[in-house]
């Protein structure tokens, strides 16, 4: 029998090394025991300095990876839509992808620019989704502290009800079922 392999091309701004796998076990949470199957990926990084020996073989990745790194570099002083059209125009200028970004110019910014907004949108949403989770867990151990003082004043049994209340903010109620 043959082995299957597979090879994945990453292109991400994420910084990684040239060469690593990801295994198909990974992606779930809670695995038990061995996988009845396992899929191991190979995965190419494909960024412009990276895989030297690929990229010396394979003219039309290497040129890509440059393109590539044309657009995220214009992106930091240009809009979206011109950092494409601009690192377009320059690839063709130094016959990077030349053929290719002529007949298929429409085409190549509109996905670019897709591609791009896709990947700035799933790190905002990356980000947002850390943020709402510490801010849940803030909430959640500042509640834990609250309860746990109160209960500690409660067994003191040194000040009133309401005074508990007002340095804990706890309503009367909820004061009198920690008490039980």
């Amino acid at each position: 029998y043959l082995p299957l392999i597979v090879i994945e091309f990453y292109n991400g701004s994420d910084p990684v090394c040239d060469i690593f796998e990801h295994r198909l076990s990974s992606a779930f949470e809670h695995l038990s025991g061995e996988p009845k199957l396992e899929l191991i990926v190979t995965v190419l990084n494909i960024n412009e300095g990276h895989n030297a020996l690929l990229m010396e073989h394979c003219k039309t990745l290497r040129e890509y990876a440059q393109y590539v790194a044309k657009v995220r570099k214009y992106t930091a002083d240009l809009s979206l839509n011109e950092a494409v059209e601009r690192a377009v125009d320059e690839c063709i200028k130094e016959n990077i992808l030349a053929d290719f970004l002529r007949k298929n110019r429409a085409e190549v910014i509109s996905m670019s620019i897709f591609e791009y907004d896709k990947e700035e949108e799933e790190k905002k949403l990356r980000k947002a989704e850390y943020e709402a989770g510490v801010e849940a867990g803030e909430k959640s151990g500042i509640q834990k502290g609250v309860l746990n003082t109160a209960r500690h004043l409660l067994e003191l049994n040194l000040l009133s009800l309401e005074n508990i209340s007002r340095a804990t903010g706890l309503s009367i109620d909820e004061l009198k079922e920690l008490q039980q």
